[in-house]
């Protein structure tokens, strides 16, 4: 199991002449996060200091008065502005103040000028608008650094795999007059003192890292933890197909997902999360097919679930038939499937408390490791009386006296486990509020272990709920269409599977994201630790 990505603080020393360089490298590439000592002091009015700011701010009063679009806040990678680029931005600037004082004389008469300006410059205005933010922000980063009379001195966290070729790049950028150290999160003295957390990054693919941000919207990973990524993605596409499954709808989310991919459709920021749409829809689809359901219809999938079914023994129309009807086996089929959804939710339960536990371990907290509701203890808990609910159920066995010893240790080392952390971690008193105190705790603690596993079991019903709910629905719109004209029919197979489409997959999403949140994050996510956010040149400057 992968951690989150190792990291590593680098020093820089650059000389003035080559600062400018520099920056524009390290926005270009968004690479390099600075260390707060440096990159958020305000010991000098930057304002009063960047001139190319100001030429930002007038050029973009210009652009407005135009009547152009204001440009968006996105990432850019444009080069300096040359002496040129500066002459031509302040001519544009005085051109239009002129137009300005023309039109307060003169009204209406000037507006056709004005419109033509803007139709010949709009293209080199929003040109030198990014190469001005970038002036602009190189210049509040310079203005911000640690320096002497020669020298700017800068210190930032960079990715440990992108180090080096970093320290390539800028050596060969500067004709090596650079000095740069690195070090490790355990050589850096803010770091060993708790007073500043290394940032938290995460790499992956397109596909895993697609749901990156469904990770980041809960809370960063502290540093040095498992990388949840893969287990969310995993379990969000499996879930959310069991929870929708129909072929044609699916198919809808695939080539949804294909489309913004190859920007064919552009949804602003949401094209970035093609590969989830596209992970969705084949699940959606896998399903469908299982269920025997392509936008609603029951019967065009019958060939396929026959052909499937035959090569394992007697052919039937469908191999998963999740709608209830007068069949008894139905209703059978029906509570299988709800059993199979409680089977999900133990194994991401469960995984969820395995990353705790060895998130704990390499952290050295051994107490929390061991003990608590989402310790060992409580792992062992929640498992054997699972293991004890199946016996009693299926094997028919009685229960005996060790199943009763085993279930109360565990769950009083899951309940009162505080003072046992605190002893195992060396740390005094171990009653930290008085005995009375943690036997009051205790047993807060141990109605919330109990109510606490079972609600996390039972919660996931809810993934047979809307996967039988998606069925009825199905029912629905094929029932009514088959009431209605050809023409109605169409109309109602159209906006009924549109609907599902929309709202029903809006919900599915909303309850796995829940589940997610609730139940798999929960478990190991005790405390959150900080992002990587490198410097970026962006077309908005954020000057402060």
């Amino acid at each position: 199991m992968s951690r989150t990505t190792p990291m590593r603080l680098v020093e820089l020393l650059v000389l003035k002449d080559d600062i400018s360089k520099v920056i524009s490298y390290l926005g270009k590439n968004a690479c390099f996060e600075f260390q707060n000592s440096n990159g958020d002091s305000e010991k000098k009015d930057v304002n009063s200091e960047n001139k190319e700011y100001e030429l930002y701010k007038a050029l973009d009063q210009a652009r407005s008065y135009l009547g152009l679009i204001q440009l968006d806040d996105e990432e850019i990678k444009y080069d300096l502005p040359s002496d040129a680029d500066i002459s031509k931005a302040e001519e544009i600037v005085s051109k239009v103040n002129e137009l300005q004082t023309k039109e307060a004389e003169k009204g209406e008469e000037v507006m056709a000028s004005v419109k033509y300006f803007a139709d010949c410059n709009a293209s080199a205005i929003y040109e030198l608008l990014k190469k001005l933010s970038i002036a602009s922000q190189i210049k509040n980063v310079e203005c911000k650094l640690e320096d002497t009379k020669y020298v700017y001195r800068m210190t930032g966290w960079v990715q440990e795999s992108e180090s080096q070729n970093i320290i390539d790049d800028l050596d060969k950028l500067t004709d090596k007059r650079i000095a740069v150290r690195t070090f490790t999160p355990e050589e850096v003295k803010s770091v060993t003192s708790g007073n500043e957390k290394v940032p938290a990054e995460i790499r992956h693919g397109k596909l895993i890292s697609s749901f990156k941000r469904m990770v980041f919207s809960y809370g960063s990973p502290v540093y040095g933890m498992i990388d949840p990524t893969p287990f969310v993605a995993l379990f969000f596409t499996f879930l959310f197909g069991l929870m929708f499954g129909d072929a044609g709808q699916g198919l809808v989310f695939l080539v949804l997902g294909i489309l913004m991919a190859t920007k064919v459709i552009k949804f602003g920021g949401w094209n970035k999360f093609a590969p989830i749409f596209m992970a969705i829809g084949c699940t959606s689809m896998i399903m469908g097919i299982l269920t025997g359901e392509f936008f609603a219809n029951e019967t065009l999938l019958v060939p396929v679930a026959r052909f499937l079914t035959g090569l394992f023994g007697e052919p039937r129309d469908h191999i998963l038939h999740l709608m209830p009807s007068s069949d008894p086996h139905s209703i059978l089929t029906m509570f299988k499937f709800f059993g199979f959804s409680v089977a999900v939710g133990f194994i991401i339960n469960s995984t969820g408390l395995i990353l705790n536990f060895i998130n704990n371990l390499r952290n050295k907290k051994f107490g929390k490791a061991f003990f608590g509701k989402n310790g060992l203890a409580g792992v062992l808990f929640f498992w054997y009386v699972i293991a004890f609910a199946l016996r009693l159920a299926f094997l028919k066995q009685t229960p005996q006296m060790y199943d009763w010893i085993v279930i109360g240790v565990t769950l009083f080392f899951a309940a009162f486990g505080e003072p046992f952390e605190r002893l195992c971690d060396g740390e005094r008193p171990v009653f930290e509020n008085g005995f009375g105190a943690a036997l009051i705790g205790g047993i807060v603690e141990l109605i919330e272990v109990v109510s606490g596993y079972m609600s996390n079991t039972v919660s996931f019903l809810r993934v047979g709920a809307f996967g039988l709910a998606h069925a009825v629905l199905g029912y629905i719109i094929s029932s009514m269409s088959a009431l209605a004209p050809w023409w109605g029919e169409i109309l109602i197979l159209i906006f009924g599977n549109a609907i599902v489409v929309v709202l029903e997959g809006m919900i599915v999403a909303i309850q796995v994201i829940r589940l997610q949140y609730y139940e798999f994050f929960s478990k190991f996510f005790n405390e959150t630790g900080r992002e990587f956010k490198p410097f970026a040149f962006t077309s908005v400057p954020d000057i402060k």
